[in-house]
């Protein structure tokens, strides 16, 4: 029974905690922005808006139901599992006293500083660090096979909705995870051994002021059918929605573009940066003609372990086959005998 009560407290936090992505507000504030996106800038009617918008063949397509499938089945996973992940508190802790080891650095060195100066660098830095991340960690799913076939379950949705961001494995949730004790470790630790115990964030509704504007600002239509485009030059710096729309295409010249999460600035910096184009022309998903079954749960959470298995047995019997050749071009093994 406890376990059941935690589990529906998990779920509903995630619609009522400021903390996460699909807070109401933030989604209610999308549907706003989206609504001016078709009345003011594409001319639409309200009523024409509206139907766009809560368009039902996108909300209830096969695609989106298998979102709201994989949504609860991982919530359930990752209560069960994040137990025994590593916590931020071991990784601050160990860097912590790590620098009492470096000598040309001593504790809170910079203490004096003004509060408002070290809870600005502060807020900046982690949000930084952690969107960076987040892009290096997005590109690697990408290039490397093994963490592209665990990948690829979020990019075989053909229709975009705020719950497609759930639509991933279990694996790669724990390594997300992961990634965000690290950043927030690192972070943590600098901060408090540089310039003491008072370090503190500017926050609002306790969540980092930028992380809150990027969810305000329509963090939610990155992955809905709404492709709202911005200026050139402002998705040079930040990732518009219909930039990740774009992301999401299987058009072959939109492979491993636009990488960021909220920054831009990342994929300009290494040559990832595709700028927007109208939603309508992309065709989302990873082939064409996918199909249906691509939907399934089995697809969905015991295919990408079937990649990874035979990826690692064709990579050890080519191993292998090698190391055959070698030695049977020394003449001190017979490959004949070789099993």
């Amino acid at each position: 029974m406890e376990l059941i009560t935690e589990y529906i407290t998990g779920i509903s936090n995630q619609f009522f905690d400021p903390k996460k992505r699909v807070f109401l507000i933030y989604i209610l504030l999308s549907i706003l922005i989206a609504f001016f996106w078709f009345v003011f800038y594409k001319k639409k009617s309200l009523l024409s808006s509206f139907k766009k918008i809560f368009d039902k063949k996108v909300f209830f397509s096969t695609s989106s139901k298998s979102d709201y499938k994989v949504f609860l089945i991982n919530q359930m996973i990752m209560m069960l599992i994040s137990p025994f992940l590593i916590t931020q508190l071991a990784i601050a802790t160990t860097l912590y006293f790590y620098f009492h080891t470096i000598n040309w650095l001593s504790v809170g060195m910079y203490s004096n500083t003004l509060p408002i100066v070290f809870i600005s660098l502060f807020t900046i830095f982690q949000f930084t660090l952690d969107d960076f991340s987040k892009f290096i960690i997005h590109r690697f799913m990408h290039k490397w096979p093994i963490l592209w076939s665990i990948h690829k379950v979020h990019h075989s949705a053909t229709t975009l909705t705020p719950m497609t961001v759930f639509r991933t494995h279990p694996l790669e949730g724990i390594i997300f995870s992961i990634r965000s004790s690290v950043t927030q470790a690192v972070s943590i630790s600098v901060f408090f051994f540089l310039f003491g115990n008072s370090v503190d964030l500017f926050t609002i509704l306790g969540v980092n002021i930028f992380v809150f504007l990027f969810n305000i600002f329509g963090s939610n239509l990155r992955h809905s059918h709404i492709g709202i485009r911005y200026w050139q030059w402002l998705e040079h710096i930040l990732i518009s929605p219909a930039q990740h729309q774009l992301h999401h295409s299987i058009a072959r010249e939109h492979h491993d573009k636009n990488f960021g999460s909220a920054l831009a600035c990342w994929d300009w910096m290494f040559g990832s940066l595709h700028h927007s184009i109208e939603f309508e022309n992309l065709q989302i998903g990873i082939k064409k003609n996918q199909i249906e079954n691509s939907h399934s749960l089995s697809s969905l959470y015991v295919g990408p372990l079937i990649e990874i298995n035979n990826f690692i047995i064709k990579k050890f019997l080519k191993t292998k086959s090698k190391f055959i050749e070698l030695f049977s071009k020394t003449g001190l093994v017979n490959d004949n005998k070789i099993n």
